[in-house]
């Protein structure tokens, strides 16, 4: 029989064709994916590997890294997040509204926010675990923001450098500029965000009483020690070889060292830690400072290794100091990290140049006008200075032809923020906050620096 069917003519026949599938493809999961991966090509294929400018920009951002690391992660920014870490566990909620919450009298709060910032006398990076602990305490907005600005603006050893290197007019009107800025840039932030504070000040009238659990001279001893050994330990060598400035820099690793025997005895009274871990501890670290003298970056390295022993060796009170200091470090070594290495290759490391060429901002900031300080502002904003070398950095670009007006609005806005630092001040206060912060700042150090080079030319 014939396998084949005879279909006549006429016959209607319905076909079961089976329906075209519905696409369940989400093209946006793959679209996103490619179009970075073919960005990544595009960039690598492309990458100037043959510009001098451009090896030498990767060379920089490597540099600034490296010099980052050696000079400012183990001497400022580990003492800062012990700090931190410190006042998140035993320093109260209530405590820190009472003083810098946003239902504190203005006076109280803005005078110990900007005391603050005198008292320290740290970078624009240093300063940030201290902000973020305090803001994450319930400092109100206003207090909070006149420390972040204050901490690395206001620096009595900076302002008195200035004076020497670049001038005393420009010295006085960094520092008074300075200290207005910590107040106006508070309360300008108090009043932006006033719906917000106005909802934390109700919340804080909820808060309990703290709990003491030691008494507040040994809380105010622990933490000046703490404080002293971060400054100590980061005082920077003034211009010339003379002077009480330069006196306390000979003697800074024997006040630090003093500092450091302190906290250890409040360690094994206060905190419980068993004394003979601690002297072991502090033999090593003795020996080393002895054995290396011309190198006290190793003893103060062993010092904080030793320190981070003998935290977590101790249960209770102790353990957790040193977990909140991780949890800050954690959060912003990444972002500071990342911040450090595009400023490099940007901008190079101070008295180098990376993928822009220092004649190129020397050549736009020459005289006083809206451009000039603006852009000074701004590109101050986005490089990183350590402690006192903007101002042998802004010597050079003075002699380059450098308006007066440009350079202290540079040095308004430009210790006081870095790219590393916005970064991070993101990650803590979020996108909108940030970018109203570093507004004010970028405007208010422009305003400043034309008034100023209206009168100095």
């Amino acid at each position: 029989m014939d396998d084949t069917l005879a279909i006549k003519s006429g016959d209607k026949i319905e076909l079961n064709r089976p329906e075209r599938p519905v696409s369940q493809v989400d093209w946006k999961s793959i679209w996103k994916p490619l179009g970075i991966l073919i960005g990544v090509f595009a960039v690598i294929f492309w990458l100037p590997v043959d510009s001098s400018r451009f090896t030498g920009a990767i060379i920089e951002s490597l540099a600034l890294a490296k010099w980052y690391a050696r000079e400012h992660v183990i001497l400022c920014l580990v003492p800062a997040f012990f700090i931190a870490g410190a006042i998140a566990c035993f320093v109260s909620q209530a405590a820190v509204m009472k003083y810098l919450g946003a239902g504190a009298k203005k006076v109280l709060a803005y005078a110990v926010a900007s005391v603050s910032g005198t008292i320290l006398a740290v970078c624009s990076c240093t300063v940030l675990p201290l902000f973020a602990v305090i803001w994450k305490r319930g400092a109100g907005l206003g207090p909070a923001a006149a420390f972040l600005y204050s901490g690395p603006a206001i620096n009595v050893m900076a302002v008195v450098l200035t004076a020497r290197v670049l001038g005393v007019e420009i010295g006085v009107a960094r520092a008074v500029g300075a200290i207005f800025f910590s107040i106006i840039i508070g309360l300008s932030m108090h009043l932006i965000f006033r719906k917000e504070e106005d909802a934390k000040t109700q919340a804080a009238i909820y808060l309990p009483e703290p709990e003491v659990e030691r008494p507040l001279w040994q809380n105010v001893l622990y933490f000046a020690t703490m404080v002293g050994i971060l400054v100590f330990a980061t005082w920077g060598s003034p211009a010339q070889p003379v002077g009480i400035w330069y006196h306390i820099f000979s003697l800074k690793w024997l006040i630090t060292g003093f500092l450091a025997a302190c906290l250890a005895m409040i360690l094994i009274f206060w905190f419980r830690v068993k004394a003979l871990n601690v002297i072991l501890t502090a033999f090593v670290v003795l020996a080393l400072a002895l054995l290396f003298p011309s190198q006290p970056l190793i003893a103060f390295s062993a010092g904080i290794i030793g320190l981070s022993v003998l935290l977590t060796s101790t249960r209770g009170e102790t353990e957790s100091w040193f977990l909140s200091s991780w949890d800050f470090a954690k959060q912003m070594m990444p972002l500071l990290l990342a911040g450090v290495l595009v400023a490099g290759f940007l901008l190079g490391r101070p008295g180098s140049e990376g993928l822009i060429a220092s004649q190129w901002i020397s050549g736009l900031v020459g005289g006083n006008s809206l451009g000039a300080n603006l852009f000074a502002s701004i590109a101050g904003a986005f490089m990183y200075f350590a402690t006192l070398t903007e101002v042998p950095i802004l010597q050079g670009l003075l002699g380059a032809g450098m308006g007066k007006g440009p350079a202290l609005a540079l040095l308004l806005a430009g210790p006081a923020l870095s790219l590393p630092n916005m970064l991070v001040i993101r990650s803590v206060m979020g996108t909108q906050k940030t970018a109203v912060y570093i507004c004010l700042v970028v405007v208010m150090a422009t305003i400043s620096g034309m008034v100023f080079g209206h009168f100095f030319i």
